[in-house]
């Protein structure tokens, strides 16, 4: 059953802030997925210059953090049932906390032992902040922390969770904000109005649990032409506007990272990994190219740069392979198992171990030179990019990794 609204004609443009070279708004960034706009990252790692400053956070959080502006946004859950929900705002420059908003969970809570209720990345379209949970509770929030809708989810739809807990992010197109609810109960993707909270759409979905999270196929200019969602089993693509199937595929889904589109490229984890052309009607099947179980990701999201599609498994191997025939060019063994995706700067690759150990790989040259910073602290979201440095989390700590002379 699909709910449509009455969208007129806005146009489905790109999340507002992705324009903002700045910003980064949301699970792995801007438009380039995993990729930042900026070069000017640390090229090498040590304990005596970073990190530039680090600031506590209450609870626990896989989430990613992201940044809006001169803000850092977190989220966090805490308290014996993790049910107290925590959204929290830091100055970049300083890392002083600027505020802390705090709700309750009206939803399920129980999660596996190593995720939280505060799994789900939040996004902003550049004047709000989104916040979402695993217990599918949707916070609206302006930048300075004001509460301007809230949405229960678990209230209409109760049937929705699943005891290993909800990770899908959620991803600003439009006029709304689209969260993807995956589980063995009920099933859907709705279009939640940004302003509002309203519900624009809602499609149900096959009723088996999904932790990855929507992504944008965006067209030859820069509009987001449909909204790519992984299943247990299929693979579809929706019409941002309303909810409808554009096409789908079946096969063999990875339910953990996430689809990354270059062009008219797109990489999924899909039997393996499989790359796909999109055809420049973005609303048609797209044609697969090929399939490599060796460049198979684990919980980390592939990204595409420099001429290769990157993908870092479980047990922290980094392989690069061509685009055009999903040939392995190169892979490296990296120190530690990686649930966190990683993300590129320039020429080289930032990624954050599960014991936290932030690595930096070159991705020119050689590649055996890699430099690394131990945080002291595990990590499971991935590293946010602005302003020449890096802003990772753990569960204790917001750290900010950048040029000492930024300090």
């Amino acid at each position: 059953m699909i709910q449509k609204a009455m969208l007129g004609s806005v146009a489905l443009s790109a999340v507002c802030c992705l324009s903002a070279s700045a910003d980064w708004p949301a699970f792995r960034g801007g438009p380039d997925l995993g990729v930042a706009q900026e070069s000017t990252l640390p090229k090498e790692l040590n304990a005596e210059s970073n990190p530039l400053w680090s600031a506590e956070l209450p609870g626990r959080g896989p989430s990613s953090p992201i940044v809006v502006g001169d803000k850092v946004i977190v989220t966090a859950s805490s308290g014996a049932k993790q049910d107290r929900l925590h959204v929290l705002a830091f100055d970049a420059k300083t890392g002083n906390q600027l505020w802390e908003r705090q709700f309750w969970a009206t939803g399920r809570t129980a999660t596996h032992p190593t995720s939280a209720v505060a799994a789900n990345t939040p996004c902003s379209d550049g004047e709000r902040i989104f916040a979402f949970y695993s217990s599918n509770d949707l916070v609206c929030l302006d930048l300075d922390g004001k509460l301007l809708w809230y949405r229960g989810l678990a209230y209409d739809y109760p049937h929705v969770g699943n005891d290993a807990g909800m990770a899908s992010s959620p991803l600003v197109v439009g006029p709304g904000v689209i969260v993807q609810i995956e589980s063995q109960g009920e099933s859907f993707v709705a279009s939640l109005d940004r302003a509002t909270g309203e519900t624009l759409w809602r499609v149900e979905r096959p009723r088996e649990a999904s932790w990855a999270s929507p992504t944008a196929i965006v067209d030859d200019q820069g509009n987001v032409a449909a909204v790519l969602v992984q299943s247990k089993n299929r693979l579809s693509a929706l019409d941002p506007a309303s909810g409808e199937e554009f096409w789908s595929i079946e096969g063999g889904v990875d339910l953990i990272p996430s689809a990354v589109q270059q062009g008219n490229l797109l990489a999924v984890p899909f039997d393996g990994l499989t790359m796909f052309r999109l055809a420049s009607d973005r609303t048609k099947a797209p044609e697969k190219l090929w399939s490599s179980n060796k460049l198979r990701p684990g919980a980390a999201s592939p990204i595409i740069a420099g001429g290769r599609v990157l993908a870092l498994n479980r047990g922290g191997v980094l392989a690069a392979g061509l685009p055009d025939s999903g040939e392995v060019d190169w892979q490296v063994r990296l120190d530690g198992s990686f649930w966190s995706s990683p993300v590129v700067s320039g020429d080289r690759l930032y990624c954050a171990s599960d014991d936290g150990v932030l690595q930096v790989v070159p991705l020119e040259g050689d590649r055996e030179q890699i430099s690394s910073l131990p945080l002291g602290e595990a990590v499971q979201g991935s590293p946010a990019v602005a302003d020449g440095a890096l802003f990772v989390r753990s569960d204790r700590h917001l750290f900010k990794i950048g040029d000492p002379a930024d300090r």
